[in-house]
């Protein structure tokens, strides 16, 4: 059971919080001294950031939210002169303007080696071949598999611009890859198609997955594991606070370790902003305490998990995040029901002949909210007889989100998957 970085991945949790109010110190008087927003926030409320001596003491500092980054697009929120910044990515913009993202040499450093551990956490070597399939863009997903790879020296294939899933798996198996680094989602479509191909999953050489990039469940872990043999870890990051390499799993799949030596997780009420105990869920904020280009103090991810302090049987001593079970802008509101689309994600996967891929329309007929749940068959169903499946369907999302729901089929491949950029699930027509 391998551990990259020993030193700071086994510290002992009161070094590990005395070196995080260090660096949280560094960060906040950069922060005040080189960012106008950082700067005039202090000012309003009067923080000085020598008193800012706890952990605790740093909920006295008001969120970050993403609107905050996009006013102060594109380089606003950095804090080194743009000529230290040696690259520049950017969020994809899907639901507003993006944000833009800053990386100094040391940035990249620092990037590279956790994403090293979290390769090493899943027991990647240098005798690996990484099939890294998130896309290279603007987008940071693969350029941080393919650096932490690189960094453990294992073989790295590129493969984002292969184009079709054919590709993808003429790659996989004629390279012989045995690590697969892409969104969940994008995993299926590539074991769908080598189901259509005539593939059996047993010709490769694949052993272990690294998904991230949306929320995905246990049973599309356990459905993944069995269509692609492999074993599947999930990975978490954002863009805004470096990439993938925040949090990922180890082999206990027991929750995702935070890699708290370069960021401080905190769990609040997403209504209340007040905090809240290891093991309630709540919305998941960030301080970046490394971050030189682009640092941020308590921002607000949207993410919902639930934090877990307690001892690892990996021998890990950082926290740990559960999986992430929906955000707080795609909890669902309808007919005064609250749901999340990873509940309606984790009903298609047991009803057999639906894939895990859907969209959700919300509208109103005489003032009552009606939700349209379209979801994708998988190719074997696409002509045979569909009443019973759609019953069944239906019977299993009600049963999960607790409200009756109009079940309509698509055709296979027809629902745009992820392929590391967002991708939206929810048309919501109630307001237009």
């Amino acid at each position: 059971m391998a551990i990259y970085d020993e030193k700071h991945e086994k510290m002992p949790r009161l070094e590990l919080r005395q070196l995080q109010i260090e660096r949280l110190q560094s960060t906040l008087n950069r922060v005040c001294r080189n960012v106008a927003f950082y700067r005039r926030m202090f000012e309003q409320h009067r923080i000085e950031p020598e008193r800012i001596k706890s952990i605790e003491a740093l909920q006295q500092v008001p969120f970050t939210t993403k609107e905050d980054l996009r006013r102060c697009y594109p380089y606003d929120m950095f804090a080194v002169p743009l000529r230290d910044v040696v690259r520049i990515q950017s969020t994809s913009g899907t639901t507003g303007k993006p944000i833009g993202i800053g990386y100094t040499e040391n940035d990249l450093r620092h990037w590279t080696e956790l994403m090293a551990r979290v390769l090493s956490a899943a027991d990647v070597t240098h005798h690996d071949c990484v099939q890294v399939a998130f896309q290279y863009s603007l987008f940071t997903g693969g350029f941080g598999f393919h650096q932490g790879a690189e960094r453990l020296k294992a073989s790295v294939i590129p493969s984002s611009s292969a184009g079709t899933l054919r590709r993808q798996i003429e790659i996989m198996r004629d390279f012989k890859s045995t690590v697969l680094c892409c969104s969940p989602s994008y995993a299926v479509r590539l074991a769908t198609a080598l189901e259509e191909l005539g593939e059996h999953p047993e010709k490769l050489q694949l052993r272990c997955g690294l998904f991230g990039a949306e929320p995905w469940s246990e049973n599309l872990r356990a459905q993944l594991e069995e269509r692609l043999h492999l074993k599947a870890f999930d990975t978490y990051g954002l863009s805004e606070l470096m990439g993938p390499g925040v949090a990922s799993e180890c082999q206990q799949h027991s929750g995702l370790h935070v890699n708290e030596d370069h960021f401080i997780v905190e769990v609040i009420d997403p209504a209340t902003g007040a905090p809240l105990r290891p093991g309630e869920k709540g919305e998941l904020v960030f301080t970046t305490i490394t971050r030189e280009a682009f640092p941020l103090v308590r921002y607000r991810t949207g993410d919902i998990a639930s934090l877990d302090e307690t001892p690892c049987g990996c021998g890990r001593t950082l926290a740990r995040i559960s999986r992430v079970c929906g955000r707080t802008d795609d909890m669902v509101f309808a007919q005064g029901i609250k749901f999340f689309p990873s509940e309606i994600e984790d009903a298609l996967l047991n009803a057999e002949g639906v894939t895990p891929h859907f969209e959700i329309e919300l509208h109103t007929s005489h003032g009552e909210d009606i939700v349209e749940i379209r979801a994708e068959l998988t190719p074997a169903l696409a002509s045979a007889d569909k009443q019973a499946l759609l019953e069944k369907v239906s019977t299993e999302i009600e049963t999960a989100i607790g409200l009756k729901a109009k079940v309509a089929f698509q055709a296979p491949g027809s629902i745009p998957v992820s392929e590391g950029k967002k991708v939206i699930r929810i048309i919501d027509q109630r307001r237009n």
